[in-house]
């Protein structure tokens, strides 16, 4: 399957779930988001996997079990893939147009307590800091669902405050709905940012790894 770029439609869907998010609109338009959103970024992502390894597309479907929403789909369309389980690389697509980004998404209390030894550290840490000060200064947006108040046993004054604080540590450039996510170059795009994100991937799989 060949890479097009996304079509309008896909993004015209997305608006129309968020204003009926029901079952009998999911119904009656599953095959536009069967042609227009998933198909596409299957492709997208077949084209990504050779560099970057294997890419999972997510379900669209939400967990409402413990949620107080209950609306039974997701309004975006989300992949992630990489080098361990929620360590690597993310797209997605909703009705404000594309976003790409990656890191260190899913945070078990082992991966915290991994991720926070290597931002301790007097020589992994700083190069963290430089990692996420140049995509910072590229553009991207930094999360890191921080907890309110530094972690038990860290400083006040600890030079790596902020990053200490995080339990994950994604990076997002949101593109919108440009000219050319219509077109094929819409890869590119995504690429360029992936490759931009890699140096960050690389240190969160070496220092943080799996579950």
């Amino acid at each position: 399957m060949t890479f097009d770029g996304f079509p309008a439609r896909a993004l015209e869907f997305y608006a129309q779930l968020e204003a009926d998010n029901s079952k009998a609109f999911w119904t009656m338009h599953k095959t536009v988001y069967e042609s227009q959103v998933r198909e596409p970024l299957e492709a997208l992502v077949d084209e990504l996997e050779p560099e970057f390894g294997p890419i999972k597309l997510f379900r669209p479907y939400r967990d409402t079990r413990f949620s107080k929403d209950k609306s039974p789909y997701k309004t975006h369309q989300g992949a992630f893939g990489g080098p361990a389980v929620g360590v690597g690389y993310y797209v997605q697509l909703d009705s404000d147009g594309l976003l790409a980004g990656g890191g260190f998404r899913s945070h078990s209390a082992d991966q915290v307590s991994r991720y926070r030894e290597g931002v301790d550290d007097d020589t992994t840490g700083p190069q963290l800091v430089t990692l996420v000060d140049t995509l910072r200064g590229n553009g991207f947006d930094i999360e890191g669902d921080p907890v309110k108040t530094r972690p038990r046993g860290v400083p006040a004054d600890h030079p790596r405050l902020e990053l200490m604080r995080f339990r994950s540590l994604m990076v997002f450039q949101q593109f919108g709905d440009p000219d050319w996510l219509g077109t094929p170059s819409a890869l590119d795009h995504v690429r360029d940012t992936w490759r931009q994100i890699t140096p960050l991937a690389d240190w969160v799989a070496e220092h943080i790894g799996a579950d």
